[in-house]
């Protein structure tokens, strides 16, 4: 008797560095879970059925992204999208929204974002009590960054809340102290048991190595790959307190966006062998207001004309970011027993134009989505 599956798919190439596979394959989905992954040339049919087969014909199918850094928030935050009409229709199956609620708007937050998108979502919630629910900015007076209100949003999150965003950014009041700040939101963070989503200051005020120095392993600096006053590069050369930072077991995050991405320091960096170790794409209603194509293949994309290979970055949007969520036995990966979360990407046959935040443009093939299945069920 032939097994039965709801979904099989059969792809030309299938790419998962968390399981070792690469080359042609034949993944079968019952229930939302991959029960199935045949590798090699196979046909389908006999002894396998199912209530959809997909063939591909071109393409690389990879587990269903996971974006460590974007903006999905139905309400209340300046930069909010929706992730399931911006996000999950180019590949990511699975998202951290970087700061989009505090202490002061979790709950609504939780109610209808998180419970509210067939996107899988999590918080990593702003140290700042309020979120990104002022269009002025963040932190315009000390009581907004509150120890107390912050471990106690985080407790009463519980599942739905990753850790604790601290972006020290911006900060509207000049009498406040960034460092203070940051200080005060690890010091949530350590009371929780939670890390961090850091961003820097993005400016020479406060030294880079200072900043570094308070973060703790597993913590997360996003715009890593950042242009300006206060990069992580100096003269020509990586600063030494990133290596440092690193060592140390500090992780360093891509944070796209729109001007938080420079081709200069990326191609530094990737030239002296420091990698991100996740690639996100700090989605937000920029992008969707100005109809942009800003997803995690075009980000992955932008890392290879910089001097990274496919391979290296496929696994920055799928098993790495997963394992920061605490979530890699489960997503990010295809094998027997994982969540069945696919995408599908193909590469273009013409160079294109990408561009960085200082606004220089670069041309290279350009990877783009093509199909996303969520939970086994074609989106």
């Amino acid at each position: 008797m032939a097994e039965q599956f709801d979904l099989v798919v059969k792809a030309p190439r299938i790419f998962c560095a968390a399981s070792g596979v690469d080359g042609q394959s034949v993944v079968g989905v019952r229930d939302g879970v991959i029960e199935l992954v045949d590798l090699g040339d196979q046909s389908i049919g006999a002894p396998i059925s199912a209530t959809r087969i997909v063939e591909l014909t071109e393409g690389v199918l990879l587990p269903g992204l996971v974006d460590l850094h974007a903006h999905p928030a139905k309400s209340g935050s300046k930069f909010g999208i929706d992730a399931d009409r911006d996000l999950l229709p180019r590949g990511s199956t699975t998202v951290l929204s970087q700061g989009d609620a505090g202490a002061r708007n979790l709950d609504r937050y939780v109610n209808e974002t998180i419970e509210g998108s067939r996107t899988r979502v999590k918080l990593a919630l702003n140290f700042c009590a309020e979120g990104e629910s002022n269009p002025n900015g963040r932190f315009f007076s000390i009581d907004e960054a509150s120890v107390s209100a912050c471990v106690d949003a985080v407790r009463r999150g519980g599942s739905d809340v990753w850790g604790v965003s601290l972006n020290i950014a911006l900060i509207q009041n000049p009498n406040i102290d960034p460092l203070e700040v940051m200080r005060r939101g690890i010091a949530a963070a350590d009371e929780v048991g939670c890390p961090v989503m850091f961003g820097a200051t993005k400016n020479a005020e406060v030294p880079l190595t200072e900043q570094l120095a308070l973060l703790r392993p597993g913590d997360v600096m996003t715009y890593c790959f950042y242009s300006g006053h206060g990069s992580i590069v100096e003269d020509g050369r990586l600063l030494e307190c990133v290596w440092e930072a690193r060592e140390r077991g500090v992780l360093f995050d891509v944070g796209d966006g729109a001007a938080a991405f420079g081709f200069d320091v990326a191609e530094i960096a990737v030239s002296e062998g420091f990698l991100p170790d996740t690639i996100s794409t700090d989605y937000y209603l920029h992008h969707y207001s100005n109809g942009l194509e800003h997803d995690l293949p075009y980000i992955v994309s932008k890392m290879i004309e910089v001097g990274m290979k496919a391979e290296d970055c496929w696994s920055r949007v799928t098993s790495a970011p997963a394992k920061v969520l605490g979530m890699g036995e489960s997503l990010g990966r295809i094998e027997v027993g994982a969540v069945a979360d696919l995408c599908v990407v193909e590469l273009g046959s013409e160079e294109e134009p990408m561009t960085d935040g200082r606004g220089e443009v670069r041309y290279g093939r350009r990877w783009r989505p093509k199909l996303t299945i969520l939970g086994g069920e074609i989106v």
